[in-house]
């Protein structure tokens, strides 16, 4: 029997909960497949994950800095509102992609708004969270030479190329 380790795909359910045990998050009908060991998904899970079996029923509760890392308050910046030029009606809630001095591209989350400026969030609306994931194994296998290279799993519940 296959277990979950470096280079192997695995296909599991699972359903997150934050501490007030709030459903942040859940796989529906369809079961989530990742590549183990190659980042695809938060490193606290995949550590969990490591060494389980076809059947294994679990709860793993992951601290913020093994998820989407702590909360950092210099992340939320003042934006003048002329930068959202074409942007009619921002409200709070909404996403925005930015980039950063380096190219890198940047989820920011509207927080408020007034006449002049916007304030956004660059945090992951997850940071600082603790999750706690409740988690079936589904399939194991090894990978394909094909899902090495691409460094995720192909497939049902995996990542499709169009």
């Amino acid at each position: 029997m296959t277990v979950i380790a470096q280079d192997t795909v695995a296909t599991f359910h699972y359903t997150l909960t934050n501490e007030q045990g709030e459903v942040l998050d859940k796989s529906n009908t369809e079961p989530l497949a990742y590549l183990h060991g190659h980042g695809n998904i938060i490193p606290g899970l995949e550590a969990e994950l490591l060494g389980k079996k076809v059947g294994d029923k679990f709860t793993a509760t992951i601290a913020p800095e093994d998820a989407y890392g702590e909360y950092m308050a210099e992340a939320v910046q003042e934006v003048p509102r002329v930068n959202f030029q074409g942007v009619d009606n921002i409200q709070v809630g909404m996403q925005f992609q930015t980039q950063t001095e380096d190219g890198h591209v940047m989820l920011v989350t509207v927080k408020d708004v007034t006449d002049d400026v916007v304030i956004v969030d660059a945090n992951h609306p997850l940071a600082g969270v603790t999750l706690t994931f409740d988690v079936e194994i589904m399939d194991v296998r090894p990978a394909t030479d094909e899902e090495l290279a691409h460094g995720h799993a192909h497939g049902a519940g995996g990542h499709h190329h169009h």
